[in-house]
């Protein structure tokens, strides 16, 4: 297991530089001058990262270990096995999908989600951008199917890696064909979508939920027609961006009706 969280570690390093990289190379929009930016998205993340082996890692592994049945031995094995993998990430993925709608719904979700919408950029450094609150809350829902699933601790790893992998590629600011984007898009979420969801027009931030595959917003009608440009407005509709100690305070503070 700690071999599979290392391998996950150096997978998930070696996506980032790549993209950070990539970003400075190709960019499909100017980024800001100030770095102060970069500083907070940095800032929120190293509040997660240290928190997690003490918090969101023990939580995981309790969803994935204490389950509700056992599994046959043969659904983990062989392409049996491979199938049921490929059903549990699906399934996840699809949480994910309408979990993403509550934290947009539920005015107590999107206190928290509201800290990670109102970076008025998007770049790789917005996908780790969450106040760590969202990140133990989602932790705690996911126990749910984790639970009700019996879904083994490796599988739960694997759709993390490959859930913050798809954040890291649609937040990013690159710039991709036109043909490869738009046939990329067809099955998973692209930046061109997800920059239409940090739209700062909130008809806009209310859609295109989908975090992996892309088929969710067409299934379930939340797709937004909205184009990507090269100078959408990014951000919360009606507030700016905080400092860093306002955005940890953001949730709690009272707002006027």
């Amino acid at each position: 297991m700690n071999d599979l969280l290392l391998a996950k570690s150096i997978f998930l390093i070696c996506v980032f530089l790549s993209l950070f990289s990539a970003e400075r190379i190709a960019r499909a929009a100017k980024p800001p001058e100030a770095r102060v930016r970069l500083l907070r998205n940095f800032g929120l993340w190293i509040i997660v990262a240290l928190a997690s082996p003490l918090i969101v890692a023990p939580l995981t592994a309790l969803g994935a270990n204490h389950i509700v049945w056992e599994r046959n031995p043969e659904l983990t094995v062989g392409l049996i096995g491979l199938a049921v993998l490929v059903i549990d990430l699906v399934v996840l993925d699809l949480w994910t999908y309408w979990l993403h709608r509550a934290y947009h719904r539920v005015p107590l979700m999107w206190r928290l989600h509201e800290v990670h919408h109102r970076d008025e950029f998007l770049d790789t450094t917005s996908a780790v951008r969450f106040h760590l609150g969202e990140v133990v809350l989602s932790a705690l829902l996911r126990l749910i199917p984790v639970t009700l699933l019996a879904t083994p601790l490796t599988t739960v790893i694997v759709f993390e890696t490959v859930l913050l992998a798809s954040a890291l590629f649609h937040h990013s600011n690159i710039k991709l064909p036109r043909a490869l984007e738009r046939a990329l898009s067809y099955f998973i979420v692209t930046p061109s979508i997800h920059w239409v969801h940090h739209h700062a027009i909130r008809a806009d931030t209310d859609s295109n939920y989908s975090s992996i595959l892309s088929v969710w917003d067409r299934l379930f009608a939340s797709r937004s027609a909205t184009v990507r440009t090269s100078d959408m407005k990014i951000g919360a509709e009606g507030v700016e961006d905080l400092s860093f100690i306002g955005l940890l305070l953001a949730p709690m503070v009272r707002k006027d009706p």
